[in-house]
């Protein structure tokens, strides 16, 4: 990975799982990052790596009054919080983000970069071909919330957003075929698998912000696209755990998410294969 220094300040909203390990790679890319969590335990340790810790609540009606202090200064926010639809099926997650939106404009952040799901797209029998210009269709309540805060950040002409649609992500310790290992009945056997490793979504949201592509819609979606069935079988096996089994009676229902342009663009080879 280019090592080049980046003088800039950004901020950080949600910094778990993924936005932990990327808040410390732009550290050592010489930023200054304030990182927002939800837990005061997590205070410390963002502390510990040099990011400047807030402990900051987003809901429909208000806002934590740490926010102007968390953006200020900043020249880019990077949003990666989900939805939560899952905790708390009747959220509206929407209106979250435009409740923050004038608080963006005041502290006059230049860029946006807003983590989102290859689930604004809905899966088919066609198991169809998805590109970074396929139209969101999702049906879904989730995918739904998360293709109008797309829009919602993209219109907004106070600030340049790009757009990151992500796949199924993965690392050593957090992969769905340690879940799915020794499941049975399990549907959708020949849709295609649309994963990538979590070191390249980092790699990918550090080459967005050192090119400076705002105002896009990228892709991280690793580009070999294996059978459901074929992947976890073999993810399995070779990890000894007990093997799945598939219904194969019924069609499979997919979509084949691609990452062309996204690579072109970027000029960005993937490093892990999920």
């Amino acid at each position: 990975m280019n090592r080049q220094v980046l003088k800039t300040q950004i901020s950080i909203m949600g910094c778990g799982w993924l936005g932990l390990p990327l808040a410390t790679t732009l550290v050592e890319l010489g930023c200054a990052i304030k990182g927002s969590t939800t837990s005061d335990k997590k205070l410390a340790q963002l502390r510990a790596q040099n990011i400047i810790p807030y402990r900051l609540e987003l809901t429909p009606h208000t806002l934590s009054a740490s926010y102007p202090d968390f953006l200020k200064g900043s020249d880019t926010l990077i949003i990666n919080i989900p939805p939560g639809l899952r905790k708390n099926p009747h959220k509206n997650h929407v209106a979250e983000i435009q409740l923050l939106i004038p608080e963006l404009e005041k502290q006059a952040i230049n860029h946006v970069l807003f983590i989102s799901s290859t689930s604004v797209f809905e899966d088919a029998t066609s198991c169809p071909v998805i590109t970074e210009h396929t139209k969101p269709n999702t049906q879904s309540e989730s995918g739904k919330q998360l293709h109008a805060v797309e829009q919602l950040l993209q219109k907004n002409k106070n600030f340049k957003t790009s757009i990151l649609r992500c796949g199924g992500l993965v690392d050593e310790q957090r992969h769905p075929g340690q879940f799915l290992s020794g499941k049975t009945n399990l549907t959708n056997p020949e849709a295609p698998i649309n994963l990538v490793h979590k070191t390249d979504v980092i790699g990918i949201i550090t080459a967005i912000i050192k090119q400076g592509l705002w105002g896009q819609t990228f892709h991280a979606v690793y580009p070999k696209h294996p059978t459901k069935a074929a992947y976890y079988m073999a993810y399995c096996k070779a990890n000894k755990l007990p093997l799945p089994s598939f219904i194969h009676d019924q069609n499979s229902k997919g979509k084949h998410v691609k990452s062309t342009e996204t690579r072109k663009a970027l000029n960005y080879s993937f490093l892990v294969e999920p």
